[in-house]
């Protein structure tokens, strides 16, 4: 097993490992805090789940940088060195009402780029997973979709805006009710990265700067299975950009068109 090899099992386990420790608070009644607003929530599962990830990666690579949304992790990925970088419960706020779109998300990243990635979601009984040779659910490979009328697209807006950026959020849902067949909002971004890789959806959009957490493992599978994910100006995607924007490559430029149509209220 290459080292790369080894690092998309440990993700996939490390992964399992927290997944198992959140699933055990879903829908159980956990005290929820809030951290920088009223939608920013957080409870004690994520964290709990973020330790049992990192004590199973520091298990196996007990020098690697650890990017991670909860307490003192990273929260910037370092461009040089192998770096994991972990959300514990991606779509918390699900999760806290008990809507069944959340997962644990871990992915491999090398000099800057990510190499294996694994997204597991228990509540659903399934796990997105990619490496080098392409991206899967489920043991199975997936691909993008393979449509090209964006009148027959199903476009997700994600990543969400806070209060006073609301204006944005209204004008990208209005792009994307314009220019395609319909539109869903999940609540959880790497599911939704994960159903575009899929192809259950044909591409979703955000303006701001994302997290890494909620990103690169989604991001890194959208590539893999064949789509295209860039920023708000269509350049490559990397964790420095403004904006993400991933379809499955057959109009791009539509589906970053109706990304482009919050530019007007960005920064207002």
């Amino acid at each position: 097993m290459t080292n790369v090899e080894s690092r998309l099992e440990l993700a996939e386990r490390a992964a399992t490992a927290g997944s198992e420790i959140a699933a055990d608070g879903f829908r159980s009644g956990l005290a929820v805090e809030t951290k920088s607003n009223k939608t920013d929530v957080v409870t004690e599962a994520d964290r709990n789940s973020q330790r049992r990830v990192i004590e199973v990666i520091r298990n196996e690579f007990p020098e690697d940088a650890i990017v991670g949304e909860e307490e003192d992790a990273l929260k910037e990925v370092p461009t040089e060195g192998d770096v994991w970088v972990i959300d514990p419960i991606d779509g918390t706020n699900n999760f806290v009402r008990g809507i069944p779109l959340w997962t644990t998300s871990v992915a491999a990243v090398r000099d800057g780029d990510a190499v294996a990635a694994a997204n597991v979601c228990p509540a659903l009984d399934d796990v997105y997973t990619a490496d080098a040779d392409g991206a899967y659910l489920n043991g199975e490979r997936i691909t993008v979709s393979d449509r090209t009328d964006p009148e027959t697209f199903t476009v997700c807006p994600t990543v969400w805006w806070d209060f006073d950026r609301r204006e944005e959020y209204a004008a990208t849902a209005e792009g994307i009710v314009k220019r395609f067949g319909d539109m869903r909002r999940f609540g959880c971004a790497q599911i939704v990265l994960g159903m575009v890789a899929s192809g259950a959806l044909d591409g979703t959009v955000t303006n701001i700067v994302p997290n890494p957490w909620d990103t690169v493992a989604g991001a890194f599978m959208v590539r893999q299975a064949g789509g295209t994910v860039t920023d708000i100006h269509g350049e490559p995607w990397t964790t420095e950009s403004r904006g993400l924007v991933a379809s499955n490559g057959e109009a791009h430029e539509e589906v970053l068109a109706a990304a482009r149509d919050a530019e007007p209220y960005y920064g207002n």
